[in-house]
């Protein structure tokens, strides 16, 4: 988990999402992470913002992954990274007593197809529920990304 990370402010301005320093996520590389963030939507609530998984476009013996192929395999991944998370998120002390299950930052696991689907120019985010959180991952090159 990266320490560069902080979740987003809950007054009026204008919040920043920090993205982890890693090429593994749905960020196209020539994008600078500055005014592009704050066009990401700021969940609501019990809503987490997660940026799925997106694998390398090289494999490790240099082949070149299609674009298409990456595409497919980010909408149909079941591991992404949080990013935001709405201020209800995991407050509810009777559902979770120890606390919460995720923070900022974290790579979760969630079910293939939950959350609703938002796309941005790299790829899509999803706002899952805060309870769409099936386990919590250190690495998700760890987890085999079939689609």
């Amino acid at each position: 988990m990266a320490s560069n990370q902080e979740p987003l402010s809950t007054s009026n301005e204008v919040s920043k999402i920090h993205l982890p320093n890693k090429e593994l996520v749905g960020v196209k590389k020539s994008k600078t992470i500055t005014k592009e963030t704050t066009k990401l939507p700021k969940p609501t609530g019990w809503r987490l913002l997660v940026l799925p998984f997106r694998m390398k476009e090289k494999t490790d013996a240099g082949l070149l992954i299609g674009s298409e192929t990456i595409d497919r395999q980010q909408v149909a991944s079941q591991c992404g990274n949080i990013l935001a998370m709405g201020d209800a998120c995991y407050k509810d002390k009777e559902r979770y007593p120890s606390g919460p299950w995720c923070k900022v930052g974290d790579w979760v696991v969630f079910a293939r197809y939950a959350g609703s689907r938002i796309e941005i120019d790299g790829g899509e985010v999803r706002l899952l529920n805060e309870d769409e959180v099936l386990a919590t991952v250190q690495d998700p090159t760890d987890i085999l990304h079939k689609y």
